[in-house]
């Protein structure tokens, strides 16, 4: 089994990498290059995994405020590696960075489908009355894939 290395630290090196992932998923494939890295830069931590060799292989982001709401975002794993556990250490890595750990909540959205995968780490659909809501220009966000 493939162990893989999430870092925290985001160098410029794994600019390409982050890209090219984002460059392979519905929900960010049209996005032009330089405002993903504007994206990433913005973004109060970014999770790389990384293979023993030291290629990308999978990525997330977190917006949040270090106290009420941490916003997961954007994780994604290498197509060429689906399955192997990239998502899994993203995951670990962001319920378990220090910064998070007194955060009130912890929310992402995901379809349908993934929802098992992210039980496995308490997040749960059973939201109270809350409901999402969204303004977007974007339309792959309101129809569905």
């Amino acid at each position: 089994m493939t162990v893989w290395t999430v870092e925290t630290d985001f160098r410029d090196e794994w600019m390409p990498g982050v890209l090219e992932l984002l460059s392979q998923e519905w929900w960010t494939a049209h996005r032009p290059s330089d405002v993903v890295e504007k994206s990433l830069r913005n973004s109060q931590l970014v999770f790389v995994a990384c293979s023993p060799q030291g290629s990308v292989v999978g990525a997330a982001r977190v917006l949040t405020d270090f106290t009420y709401l941490a916003m997961v975002l954007d994780v994604m794993s290498s197509k060429a590696h689906r399955g192997e556990g990239i998502g899994a250490a993203l995951m670990d890595a962001i319920i378990e960075h220090p910064s998070l750990q007194q955060v009130d909540s912890i929310e992402l959205v995901c379809q349908p489908e993934l929802q098992p995968f992210y039980a496995r780490w308490g997040f749960t659909g059973d939201v109270g009355r809350s409901g999402l809501m969204r303004r977007t220009a974007n339309p792959l966000l309101t129809g569905g894939v």
